[in-house]
């Protein structure tokens, strides 16, 4: 076990090490808002059963009140035997205390080595979530501090360097803000050659099938990686308000996608995992 932190990122490593990984013919990843990882239980069977090589999830507490001041991450990384690294998106003053802080962000888990994990803090932010002093520090108000970013992560499966993207773009705000949050993730990528393997996924809180989103990925080179525009990815709340189709993935590479699901007979958070797999060329 080893776990080493800063400021805005924490890394803990609990894959077995020394063993021998043969190449792969293909890769799978999963996609998941976990809802701060309230039910902890159901999220680690459905994420141990799913035999994924790349975990990607956002809306993991750490130290909150609210999950029993768990370190929502390093709980699965622990269970399931894997290497983690988490991003801290928000300071919940509501769920911890000056002494003890509680935090909330995005976490990439694999089974292999995690390396050159950053942070981009967007610059373009909505303020709903400032600390206002008329506010009491109640939980309905959900004060915080920080902001939304992307978790940049690079992981090294069976010898194929893979870039990852983990995002969760900004619910309290309108399509352009999110729109201007994704491009600054597309402006990103443009340091990667187009041959790089590269994934963006996550919770965009838009409909990525929509005009502006979709020509934007595809000018930038990505394929969508799982048919979210047919399916949504969030339960209806009721018979007006059908599921939303805001949780996407999109990959760059010579490669080939395969098998994009939803599996919207998971209950174990407001929001369905999403899995695919990555068709290996021989070249890789």
């Amino acid at each position: 076990m080893n776990v080493k932190s800063n400021k805005e990122i924490e890394v803990g490593n609990f894959a077995p090490t020394g063993r021998m990984l043969w190449p792969q013919n293909s890769i799978r990843v999963i996609d998941w808002n976990i809802d701060r990882g309230l039910q902890l239980r159901a999220i680690i069977d459905f994420l141990g059963d799913a035999k994924a090589d790349i975990f990607i999830l956002q809306e993991v507490d750490m130290n909150a009140r609210r999950t029993h001041r768990l370190n929502i991450a390093q709980e699965i990384a622990q269970k399931l035997r894997l290497n983690y690294v988490f991003g801290r998106e928000f300071v919940e003053l509501t769920q911890g205390s000056d002494t003890s802080p509680a935090y909330h962000g995005q976490a990439t888990l694999s089974r292999c080595k995690i390396s050159n994990s950053r942070i981009i803090r967007f610059q373009q932010q909505s303020n709903f979530w400032k600390p206002r002093w008329y506010l009491p520090t109640l939980e309905p108000f959900q004060e915080r501090l920080g902001g939304r970013i992307a978790l940049v992560s690079e992981i090294n499966i069976s010898g194929v360097s893979i870039v990852s993207y983990n995002l969760h773009l900004e619910s309290r705000a309108n399509d352009e803000l999110r729109l201007a949050q994704l491009d600054e993730v597309l402006k990103d990528a443009r340091a990667y050659k187009p041959a790089h393997l590269t994934v963006i996924a996550g919770d965009l809180n838009l409909n990525a099938s929509d005009p502006a989103p979709a020509e934007a990925i595809a000018r930038a080179g990505f394929t969508h990686a799982v048919p979210t525009s047919r399916l949504a990815t969030t339960p209806a709340r009721h018979l007006l308000e059908p599921g939303g189709h805001i949780d996407w993935a999109f990959v760059r590479g010579p490669v080939q996608i395969d098998k994009g699901r939803v599996h919207n007979s998971i209950k174990a958070s407001d929001h369905y995992p999403i899995s695919f797999e990555i068709g290996l060329s021989s070249g890789h």
